[in-house]
């Protein structure tokens, strides 16, 4: 499987721009062929650990079942119109793609 992590840092940060950028992730990216797992929200600032990563307001995780099920979801129409519609207020975008095991 290949798991796609995407991380936003926003310009405007405000808990009404995070819920649009959340919602825009969940109606666009969301049930593309091949998603075994989905999911996006935002980030949980009560860990404040020295470790913990607090550079980001919106994260999004898709695992696909295969590279050509992720190939395909960016290259979709809904992948585009998504990043049409919310790029405008990132000021960062940080991805990691693996490939992932499930126990």
């Amino acid at each position: 499987m290949l798991a796609h992590m995407v991380f936003f840092t926003l310009k405007d940060d405000s808990p009404a721009a995070v819920e649009r950028l959340v919602a825009g992730c969940r109606h666009e990216l969301a049930g593309h062929e091949g998603e075994v797992f989905f999911a996006a929200g935002s980030r949980a600032v009560e860990f404040a650990r020295a470790v913990n990563d607090d550079q980001f307001h919106v994260a999004l995780c898709v695992v696909f079942t295969d590279k050509a099920a992720h190939d395909a979801y960016q290259a979709h129409p809904r992948h585009a119109r998504f990043i049409a519609e919310h790029s405008g207020n990132w000021r960062q975008v940080r991805v990691f793609d693996a490939y992932v095991g499930g126990a």
